[in-house]
């Protein structure tokens, strides 16, 4: 397995060989520092801790943070995530030439916050008749009975906040690496907005 962080530039489109034309996610993926490796018979699971980001001040980090750079001797970066992966040691760098064209990846990220939404955005709900004084158009209709259970089901599709959550994207194809620029492209949309932090990994 091999996984990388990195930040949402945004969308263009590219021409295929054949001529056809598709969306592409641009992300700024790396260079990532490995800081921890966790092993089965110290932590119970193995895994690696990789930094990515703009550096922070040391007075904005608190101390077990402080702790873990000074420990691993590298700056005090913004982000940090854990990929399953083995044969890592600290201080390794992992680039986005650790994928190649064609490979076929997941992406997680944090979608864009919609506020809070009625139940027709939300959950796709058909609303009621839009004239005659219907006075049901947009509005949820029934949550349950009255006398039993005398109380809302756990569950209940209904009005809320909406997005900002994180989102899990499986099967993607990279359509090209540009590890001069560190930047990978994507078929197709990943969840956020610009500048939102991604995690790629591919088993």
């Amino acid at each position: 397995m091999t996984g990388i962080l990195g930040k949402k530039i945004g969308m263009t489109q590219v021409y295929l060989e054949d001529g056809r034309v598709i969306p592409v996610t641009v992300v700024e993926a790396g260079p990532c520092t490995v800081l921890q490796v966790k092993t089965p018979q110290k932590d119970g699971y193995e895994a690696v801790q990789i930094g990515f980001g703009e550096e922070r001040k040391a007075n904005k980090v608190n101390k077990p943070l402080a702790g873990l750079f000074k420990k691993a001797g590298t700056p005090a970066f913004k982000q940090l995530r854990e990929f399953k992966i083995a044969g890592l040691k600290v201080g390794d760098t992992i680039k986005v030439d650790s994928f190649s064209k064609g490979d076929v990846v997941n992406a997680a990220g944090t979608s864009k916050g919609k506020g809070f939404q009625g139940v027709m955005k939300r959950h796709n709900f058909k609303g009621g008749p839009g004239s005659h004084g219907s006075m049901f158009n947009r509005a949820p209709g029934s949550i349950g009975a009255s006398s039993y259970p005398s109380r809302v089901w756990k569950g209940i599709r209904m009005a809320g906040h909406m997005g900002d959550e994180r989102v899990t994207v499986q099967n993607i194809t990279v359509v090209d690496v540009m590890p001069e620029k560190n930047i990978i492209l994507l078929k197709g949309a990943v969840p956020g907005g610009a500048n939102t932090i991604i995690e790629i990994w591919k088993d």
